[in-house]
């Protein structure tokens, strides 16, 4: 149980981490704070099945911003050159 706990503890960090850049108006506090709400509305799970689909989840959720962030710079080297 504490090897998922390290595990859910290290995702919710880095998305809080990616969290720092989200765009948007307060879209960085906006993506923390429904960070922290989904992750505080399963902090009760008990089941380690239920656990790993939440993590891989969150897991996606990541790929997808980090991703989001991505794109951003593409976009913005690509209008710097046009």
């Amino acid at each position: 149980m504490s090897e998922l706990r390290s595990k859910v503890l290290q995702l919710y960090k880095h998305l809080q981490y990616l969290g720092r850049e989200y765009p948007g108006t307060n879209g960085a506090e906006k993506f923390r704070k429904k960070c922290h709400n989904a992750f505080m509305a399963n902090k009760d799970e008990k089941d380690p099945r239920k656990i790993k689909a939440l993590l891989a989840q969150g897991r996606y959720v990541a790929k997808e911003v980090e991703a989001l962030y991505s794109l951003r710079k593409y976009r913005a080297m690509k209008k710097r050159y046009e």
